[in-house]
C-alpha cells in the first residue's frame, strides 16, 4: 500500500523505468498518472527488448494516447480504439515521424495499465516470430513497411494454419481474445506497427509455439529476447558494423 507523497513518486520512477522511458517525472503527461499500475518490473519477462521513448515522442504521441484512454472506456472498446489507430496510421508518414525512424528490433512503450497497453513494435529486415497468443484482444496498425501474419487455430493435435493477412502501411487489422498469430517481416527494410492491446501485456502469461514442431510452451524470455538480439546482430552484420 503506497502511504506518502515519496512512496508514490519512487513507484512512478520504478514504473518508468520497468516502461524503458528514459525521461522525467514532469515529462509524463498528467494522465498517465492514473493509468499506470503497480506492476512488478519482473512481470517484463517476456522477452520484449524495451526501446527507450524520447521525451519529444511521448509528447508528439500524447493526443493519441489520450485518445485511445478515452476509446477504451466505449460500450466496444477493441472497435473505438481500432477507430482511434486507423485514423492515426492513415496519415503514416506523420505517425513515422512522430515515433521516429526505426534502426532496431524491440518495443517502444508508450503507455502500460491495467485496461490498455500501447507500444510501438518494430521489426528488422525478414525477421520472423513464431506463433504466440496474447489472452486479451489487440489492434495493430501499421505506420511503416508490411507485416506478414498467419493465423493459427488450435485442433485436438496442435495447431493448423487458418489465415494470412499481410498489413501495408496504413493498414489495421484486429486480433480477439484467443488469436494466435506468426509475424514476418518480409521486405528488406524495417516495419513499424502500433500494437494497441486491451490489458496489461506485460502482467499477462502466454504461451508460443515451437516454429518447427509447433508444440505449445510458455512464453519464453530468454527465447524471445535472443530471436529480437540475433536479428539486430544479423541487421549489423549485413551492414557491415
Amino acid at each position: 500500500m503506497i502511504n506518502s507523497k515519496n512512496d508514490v513518486q519512487l513507484s512512478r520512477r520504478g514504473l518508468i523505468k520497468t516502461l524503458g522511458l528514459g525521461i522525467s517525472l514532469t515529462a509524463l503527461p498528467s494522465f498517465m498518472y492514473s493509468a499506470m499500475t503497480d506492476v512488478p518490473q519482473a512481470a517484463l519477462d517476456h522477452g520484449e527488448r524495451i526501446i527507450p521513448v524520447k521525451e519529444k515522442e511521448l509528447h508528439e504521441m500524447q493526443k493519441f494516447i489520450e485518445d485511445c484512454v478515452a476509446a477504451n472506456k466505449e460500450s466496444d472498446p477493441q472497435e473505438a480504439v481500432k477507430a482511434v489507430l486507423a485514423r492515426g496510421v492513415h496519415e503514416h508518414k506523420a505517425m513515422l515521424k512522430a515515433i521516429g525512424e526505426p534502426r532496431e528490433a524491440g518495443l517502444k512503450v508508450f503507455l502500460r495499465s491495467r485496461e490498455l497497453t500501447i507500444f510501438a513494435a518494430t521489426w528488422t529486415p525478414q525477421m520472423n516470430l513464431m506463433p504466440h497468443n496474447h489472452r486479451m484482444w489487440a489492434n495493430i496498425g501499421i505506420y511503416t513497411g508490411r507485416e506478414d501474419n498467419i493465423l493459427w487455430q488450435r485442433k485436438t493435435d496442435g495447431l493448423e494454419a487458418h489465415d494470412v493477412r499481410c498489413l501495408f502501411a496504413g493498414d489495421v487489422a484486429t486480433l480477439n481474445t484467443n488469436a494466435i498469430h506468426s509475424v514476418t517481416n518480409p521486405l528488406q527494410r524495417f516495419t513499424g506497427g502500433l500494437h494497441i492491446y486491451g490489458g496489461d501485456f506485460f502482467a499477462t502469461e502466454r504461451s508460443q509455439w515451437d516454429p518447427e514442431t509447433l508444440e505449445e510452451e510458455p512464453s519464453n524470455g530468454d527465447v524471445i529476447r535472443d530471436i529480437f538480439k540475433k536479428a539486430n546482430d544479423q541487421m549489423r552484420r549485413t551492414k557491415g558494423e
